[in-house]
């Protein structure tokens, strides 16, 4: 089964969370993992320093990743066609929610609003 990670599970990883690290460096050493470039572009917006940069860089050119082509316009048309924006469902969200269900993924996410959305064949874990 492959997984879309959303940016709350990787910051988990990250700090090395006892619930998360390990299942998720499973599912990393299985290339289960599926990377995101709106995930990525947000953890590296949130990095501390250089070093934290190269190393979320590192896994982003060594995961495997999706075909993102018009994403953003099909996330938006979901997003407004299930209104939400009023659901506190960011864009970012959709745009995980789409690739999920264009390519049969699951969605680890920590993110209570998102899971709160979410149909169950969606939701990984």
């Amino acid at each position: 089964m492959k997984i879309i990670a959303d940016t709350s599970t990787w910051i988990e990883f990250f700090k090395y969370s006892e619930n998360t690290f390990f299942t998720f460096k499973e599912k990393l050493e299985n290339q289960e993992i599926i990377a995101v470039e709106c995930v990525f572009g947000e953890l590296l917006q949130g990095v501390k320093n250089i070093s934290e940069q190269k190393i979320i860089r590192t896994y982003w050119d060594c995961l495997p990743k999706l075909n993102e082509t018009g994403v953003w316009v099909r996330a938006g048309v979901y997003s407004f066609e299930n209104n939400l924006i009023n659901k506190g469902v960011g864009l970012i969200d959709c745009v995980i929610i789409i690739l999920a269900m264009e390519n049969n993924l699951r969605i680890w996410t920590l993110d209570k609003k998102l899971s709160g959305v979410l149909e169950k064949k969606l939701i990984y874990k």
